[in-house]
């Protein structure tokens, strides 16, 4: 696909998770097959039982991790997510920085972003704000966040670079890049990657860990780590591949292991 034809794929992906949201029906990373994904191990229980947000937020989650667990915010912080879905880290972080604090969730797609504000509504929270637009162009000032947050979202840029650039453009110096996303550990033959790349386009563009580190580094962060939360094992792909008609059995053994979710942490230098 070139860049308008993955954006519109991910619009179309995105806008039926957030009315499957408001509807009941779960919608896996992105299959669109509520039949396929009573399970899905790169979406399913990233939040604890009882979160406080509304229902619909938790449904439209489509992330492979929980940043805002695994992010050190503190009351005061203006917090942004790229690529902010139904809202639910947004409402998770505008909780933890509190009234004098600050979170804003960026999203391209409208049916998101209507399903965010709803739920904002519903979660009586005033400190947030969701804005429309694209992660390789955020519309917010220079220096103006302490901490980006995004989950899952990343991978699907056509162009890292700049998102990469814009995130360390809008922080602070001193700010914090915290976020969850895929990454490939080691060699996946081309076919085989392609296979998985149907698997709802979770793993579309999923950097190899080096790469990611080395782009990081070149927008200017240091302090760069990785902390991988989940293993993605050859079964947890068998159904999917099965019923999209793919050939599991040649596929499965070259993908074992090899996709990771991993929550990435880099700062932005000090002036």
């Amino acid at each position: 696909m070139n860049t308008d034809e993955l954006k519109r794929a991910v619009k179309e992906r995105y806008g039926e998770a957030a009315r499957s949201a408001r509807t009941g029906t779960s919608c896996c990373c992105g299959a669109g097959d509520t039949k396929l994904t009573a399970y899905d191990p790169i979406t399913s229980n990233l939040y604890e039982p009882g979160t406080d947000v509304p229902v619909e937020a938790l449904r439209a989650s489509l992330g492979c991790g929980n940043p805002t667990a695994l992010a050190k915010l503190s009351p005061g912080e203006t917090v942004l997510d790229l690529g902010s879905g139904g809202g639910i880290d947004v409402l998770l972080s505008a909780r933890r920085v509190g009234p004098t604090g600050k979170a804003y969730g960026l999203d391209m797609t409208q049916d998101m972003l209507e399903l965010a504000r709803e739920n904002q509504r519903k979660a009586g929270i005033e400190n947030a704000e969701f804005l429309e637009g694209d992660i390789e162009h955020i519309p917010l000032p220079e220096a103006s966040v302490d901490v980006i947050l995004s989950n899952c979202v990343i991978n699907l840029s056509p162009d890292k670079d700049r998102v990469l650039r814009e995130a360390y453009r809008v922080l602070k110096p001193g700010g914090r890049f915290a976020v969850s996303d895929i990454i490939v550990r080691g060699e996946v033959p081309a076919a085989a990657r392609r296979g998985m790349e149907l698997w709802t386009g979770c793993v579309a563009g999923a950097l190899e860990q080096n790469d990611y580190a080395a782009k990081l580094a070149a927008a200017g962060f240091t302090s760069i780590s990785f902390e991988v939360t989940r293993v993605y094992e050859a079964e947890d792909a068998r159904q999917f591949l099965a019923c999209s008609g793919l050939d599991a059995e040649t596929i499965l053994p070259q993908v074992a292991g090899k996709f990771a979710s991993a929550f990435i942490r880099a700062r932005k230098p000090l002036e």
